[in-house]
C-alpha cells in the first residue's frame, strides 16, 4: 500500500497470518498499530485494519521487509531480512517517501547491518531517505505499552 510522494512509509517486519489471511496490514487483535497511530495525531479516528486505503489520502503508506507471511517474525532468517532491505531499499528509491519508519528496532538492525540502532531518528538513510525506528507495534512486544508507542509515533510526527 504506496504510492509515491508519502509523507510517511511505515514498514512492518512482515505479514503476520491474520494479515496474509484478510490482506490487511497490522491485522492480529492486539497489535497496537492502529491505535497508536490514532492516539498520535496521524489518523482523525483509529482506523480498523480493512480501512487501511485511506491512509493513503493522508500522505501515509505501508509495506514489510519481507513479504513471506509467518506466525513471528522470529521464523524469519537473516537472509530474508537482508534481501528485503535490499528491496525496500529499492521501493523507497522509487516512491521517495519523505520518511521510511521502520517498526521494530531487531528487524532494522538484522536487515541493514545497523547493529548500534535505537529507536527514534537515524543518522543513515535508505535510498536516500531519512529513517526513523518506530517500536514493534505487535502484542507480543511486551517492552512497549501502547501510551509509550503513541508517544514514539507522536515524535515521528511532529518531526515532519
Amino acid at each position: 500500500m504506496i504510492k509515491p510522494g508519502l509523507d510517511v512509509l511505515f514498514c512492518g517486519i512482515n505479514p503476520g497470518l491474520v494479515s496474509e489471511a484478510t490482506g490487511h496490514h497490522f491485522a492480529r487483535p492486539g497489535n497496537r498499530f492502529w491505535p497508536a497511530l490514532h492516539s498520535s495525531g496521524f489518523t482523525p479516528y483509529q482506523f480498523a485494519p480493512a480501512e487501511q486505503e485511506k491512509l493513503l489520502d493522508l500522505g501515509l503508506g505501508i509495506t514489510n521487509v519481507v513479504a513471506r507471511p509467518s506466525a513471528q517474525a522470529a521464523e524469519l532468517t537473516i537472509d530474508e531480512m537482508k534481501q528485503g532491505a535490499v528491496e525496500l531499499t529499492e521501493k523507497v528509491e522509487r516512491y521517495s517517501p519523505k520518511v521510511l519508519a521502520v517498526l521494530g528496532v531487531t528487524v532494522y538492525r538484522a536487515a541493514f547491518g545497523r547493529k548500534k540502532a535505537q529507536v527514534g531518528a537515524q543518522q543513515d538513510t535508505v535510498g536516500g531517505v531519512r529513517v526513523w525506528i518506530l517500536p514493534n507495534p505487535s502484542g507480543l512486544n511486551a517492552h512497549w505499552q501502547l501510551p509509550a508507542l503513541a508517544e514514539e509515533f507522536r515524535r515521528l510526527k511532529s518531526s515532519l
